[in-house]
């Protein structure tokens, strides 16, 4: 079995790298695969909303790492977002990749257990927490917890090592993340019949 961990910083080896490295390391301890996937720096759209992708499964846009991060998460038993926090947010970048990716996606991320690690100097991480925790809601994916909200806290690499609480946080995910991945293996269910959509306006 397979864990995603999406390193969704621009710089590919600081704060967010550090945090995932300790899941990663907690994960293979307990007999799951990981794997790091950096998003880069490099240029991406943000959905234009041209209904495209409910046609093809995929994003229409290919100049960008949108359809490689949505074959990667699709293709992992369970999947894990790591994002610094910018103005109490995401990094903006890796949300508009998010927001292509789960608009586009066909029901492969179901049941696929999920989580987000936010790392932060100060402030800021809970909203950032939240808001990645959306996708995973929105999407019928159940959320690994951990000992506390998965943050760690620093300005550099160095200071993150140093945060020993978060640090244990982000161990105590990885073997959760093993734990309930070995439990819907053994346990053999399917995931629930999804009911037909029934979307509703508030605007009458």
């Amino acid at each position: 079995m397979k864990v995603l961990l999406v390193n969704g910083s621009p710089h590919k080896d600081r704060c967010v790298y550090t945090a995932l490295c300790e899941v990663k390391a907690s994960l293979e301890e307990n007999g799951i695969q990981g794997e790091i996937f950096h998003i880069g720096n490099g240029p991406v759209r943000g959905c234009i909303d041209c209904g495209k992708c409910a046609d093809t499964g995929t994003c229409i846009f290919h100049d960008d790492i949108c359809n490689e991060l949505h074959q990667k998460m699709s293709e992992a038993d369970g999947i894990i977002i790591g994002s610094p926090v910018y103005y109490a947010a995401p990094n903006g970048t890796l949300c508009a990749l998010l927001d292509r990716v789960f608009f586009s996606d066909k029901g492969s991320f179901a049941g696929k257990p999920a989580a987000a690690v936010v790392s932060c100097r100060r402030g800021g991480a809970s909203a950032a927490f939240d808001r990645l925790n959306k996708y995973f809601t929105i999407s019928r994916m159940p959320i690994v917890s951990s000992q506390y909200w998965n943050s760690v806290h620093g300005f550099t690499a160095e200071d993150v090592r140093k945060d020993l609480e978060g640090l244990q946080t982000m161990r105590t995910l990885g073997r959760n993340m093993a734990w309930l991945l070995k439990s819907i293996r053994k346990a053999g269910m399917p995931i629930p019949d999804a009911e037909p959509w029934q979307p509703t306006n508030f605007i009458r």
